[in-house]
């Protein structure tokens, strides 16, 4: 029998993923994961991609029962909290860093009280300085204070892990590190959605860890 790999997350997981078939999951990591892992070992998984654009941690926790408990997945990824920032900016509507913290607690909490078995993976939210959305001409100290605020986001990511001893996935250093041989927007479009490369980064720290646990 099968087993079931969900991944959670905001737009970088959701990727343009097909909301009424499955087995379409997106442009993104959550697709290299697939083709990746079905390919090494064929029919011993089946995958779920119900990431969606825009989520903050409050917004994933609001659907904890029909995108997650009711899936019953084998294995979960988590990669949120850019958006609970990002929110902030347009529109004064992000998630501080310490709600974050505590609704991200309440939501690994309850689906470990409710899927006891469940491996879970978090990835730590990410962020580059590239030109389309970290644009300072309006504002010059806009770079500077979401940089600083997703940093404290993923600090809040890395504690819920350790609280809970999950994996942590660490992406920022593996992002910073390959800006050395090309620019940010070549990871990251606009400082925060992959690229076709930036996803094939994450996939690769994805199934490095999910060896690991499986």
């Amino acid at each position: 029998m099968s087993k079931l790999v969900l991944f959670q997350g905001d737009s970088i997981t959701d990727a343009g993923r097909n909301r009424e078939n499955d087995a379409v999951t997106g442009t993104g990591y959550p697709t290299f994961v697939k083709g990746e892992l079905g390919l090494k070992y064929p029919g011993e998984y089946e995958f779920i991609n119900r990431g969606i654009s825009g989520n903050r941690i409050v917004d994933l926790y609001a659907r904890i029962k029909a995108d997650i408990i009711n899936l019953k997945p084998d294995y979960m990824s988590i990669l949120i909290g850019v958006n609970d920032v990002w929110h902030e900016f347009g529109g004064h509507n992000g998630v501080s860093a310490e709600k974050y913290e505590k609704i991200y607690s309440m939501l690994i909490e309850e689906i470990k009280e409710a899927l006891p078995d469940i491996k879970i993976m978090i990835l730590e939210p990410f962020v580059l300085e590239a030109s389309a959305t970290m644009s300072t001409e309006e504002d010059p100290e806009r770079w500077g204070t979401f940089n600083s605020e997703v940093k404290k986001r993923a600090a809040a990511a890395k504690r819920i892990a350790e609280k809970y001893g999950l994996p942590f996935i660490t992406l920022q250093d593996k992002l910073d590190n390959a800006c050395k041989s090309a620019e940010a927007s070549y990871w990251l479009a606009d400082g925060v959605h992959p690229t076709a490369m930036g996803h094939c980064l994450i996939k690769d720290e994805w199934m490095k860890t999910f060896e690991e646990i499986k």
